[in-house]
């Protein structure tokens, strides 16, 4: 009897123990009380985890890129309100207001009913998995993928060209994705790439390198570019940080500390501006 009680109880331990290294049951989001959430993963099981604090920029603050305001600003409007509108990407250069732009939208339309979540490219497999806990609420969700870069046989980037067009599932009427990256084919291009060309007649086909490269990206169906500012861009740019932040100054002192911030950095870039308006009003 004392060998039976100590093998139950030996065997009870060894279920609590394998019940530890299961994946539980993940966690409902309370879609009352967030409008914004990352997709995470625990034990191998995937959930929604809310952002308590989402980054509050508005497209007001956004300078130098007003075509592109525009363009998302009017796409986002669309299928909010129930009507067709395409994935976006967004590319080009750093520090030009891609991810805020998305994320100013989104602050925009979430009283509307927009939904915001964060999808990471090694998480870019669950795709089908986050979309089927989605597909059948109210809201309107944007699945936002931040600097998106591709190395060849990445599963990602066939999970994501699947879910965009290619899947035997369509992709559901109250999602959009919107991604960023530096890159317009979101991959590297190298030059003996453009050697594979093939002429017939007076036409010019790229070779099958280049063709499966810009696959993905053509599944987009917005594509939005953003370009390098210039100086005077910059300068408007910093000027209009150093105002939003409270601070002031004389206009050729706080041009020329803003070039030779910008020099420092290398860089005369959006987020360089804000960076120096920082420091500006900080020093105030």
């Amino acid at each position: 009897m004392k060998n039976l009680d100590h093998l139950v109880a030996h065997a009870e331990d060894l279920l609590t123990r394998l019940e530890q290294l299961l994946p539980g049951t993940p966690p409902q989001p309370d879609w009352e009380k967030s409008i914004a959430f990352r997709w995470r993963k625990r034990n191998g099981s995937g959930f929604l985890q809310p952002v308590s604090h989402p980054h509050k920029i508005a497209l007001k603050d956004l300078q130098g890129i007003p075509e592109q305001k525009k363009l998302v600003e009017r796409n986002t409007r669309q299928f909010v309100e129930g009507r067709t509108a395409n994935n976006v990407l967004l590319t080009g250069a750093h520090g030009t207001g891609k991810s805020s732009l998305v994320k100013a939208v989104f602050n925009k339309f979430a009283p509307k009913g927009l939904r915001l979540i964060e999808v990471e490219k090694h998480d870019l497999m669950d795709l089908p998995d986050i979309i089927e806990q989605i597909i059948h609420r109210p809201e309107r969700f944007i699945l936002y993928c931040d600097d998106l870069s591709f190395e060849a046989d990445e599963p990602g980037y066939t999970a994501l060209k699947a879910v965009l067009d290619g899947s035997i599932t369509a992709l559901s009427e109250n999602v959009l994705i919107y991604a960023t990256s530096n890159r317009r084919h979101l991959m590297p291009e190298y030059m003996e790439e453009n050697l594979q060309a093939r002429h017939v007649g007076l036409e010019v086909h790229p070779g099958e390198a280049i063709e499966e490269k810009i696959s993905l990206s053509e599944r987009f169906g917005m594509w939005v570019s953003f370009h390098p500012f210039s100086q005077e861009e910059y300068l408007a740019i910093a000027e209009h940080w150093v105002a939003r932040l409270g601070a002031h100054g004389d206009p050729a002192t706080l041009h020329r500390a803003a070039l030779q911030w910008a020099l420092a950095r290398g860089s005369r870039s959006g987020r360089v501006a804000l960076q120096f308006a920082r420091d500006w009003a900080g020093q105030q």
